[in-house]
């Protein structure tokens, strides 16, 4: 039993009976606390993204959500609105069967790819984060600081792509050909956002070299998509042949 306010021993606050009032209480902070960072940090994102990294690196942290958790939240919801809601991947393998585009196994690769774009980015992060630093070294920032800038971007992307892509797949999820050629405008966009991004993540560099170090990063991040395209099909072709030569046919174009 504890009289004072704090346990002598432990450091616990003085428990408080639980009963509806305590349950209330907890129901509203949890919530209202956790909305209010949440809806916070989503708003500022959405105007002004590479700022809003740069204040929290900068420590300007109270009001905002976890930057890394809400990249978890919102990749998520991304994934459930483009798999469930959508039906992307759907969509997508009808389309490539439809076309007889690639062999079989690059196009499950690339609707699986399509499909869960943001939870394959938010686990990329890493490795994300390690060719921003490499594209803007020695500008004061260390490798963990860009995997907290790399976290604000993909929640900026995937935020685009809730509000303003998803809703227009949506309408056009009957037609296959519209949606594919929606996915490849986005994805010619996004340098656009980078160069967004970096702009306001470093407002006293000059805008020519904020284009060189994107366009730099882009090109590092190409060479990093195809040499993890090359991984997976050389993994994809190992385990064919442990399973038997009739597996191979998985990797011929149809």
């Amino acid at each position: 039993m504890i009289n004072a306010n704090f346990c002598g021993n432990c450091g616990q606050k003085k428990f408080k009976r639980i009963d509806r009032k305590y349950l209330w209480d907890e129901i509203q902070y949890t919530f209202l606390h956790t909305n209010k960072g949440f809806l916070y940090s989503v708003k500022n994102i959405l105007k002004n993204p590479g700022r809003t990294a740069r204040e929290f690196i900068d420590g300007n942290r109270v009001n905002h959500y976890k930057p890394i958790l809400l990249a978890f939240v919102l990749s998520g919801i991304s994934a459930f609105i483009s798999f469930k809601l959508i039906g992307l991947s759907k969509i997508m393998a009808g389309f490539y069967a439809e076309n007889k585009v690639s062999s079989e196994f690059m196009n499950d690769y690339t609707t699986f790819f399509s499909s869960y774009n943001s939870a394959i980015m938010l686990l990329l992060i890493p490795l994300f984060a390690l060719l921003t630093r490499l594209a803007f070294r020695k500008w004061g920032d260390n490798y963990y600081e860009h995997v907290v800038a790399n976290a604000y971007f993909l929640c900026f992307y995937t935020l685009v792509s809730i509000i303003l892509v998803y809703p227009v797949m949506y309408l056009l999820r009957d037609n296959p050909e519209h949606v594919m050629s929606l996915t490849s405008l986005y994805s010619l966009l996004s340098p656009l956002l980078l160069f967004w991004f970096f702009k306001e993540f470093y407002p006293a560099k000059p805008t020519k070299n904020i284009l060189m170090r994107t366009l730099l990063l882009l090109v590092y991040m190409i060479l990093g998509f195809m040499l993890l395209m090359v991984f997976v099909f050389i993994i994809g072709i190992i385990y064919a042949r442990i399973i038997g030569p009739e597996a191979l046919e998985y990797f011929k174009p149809r």
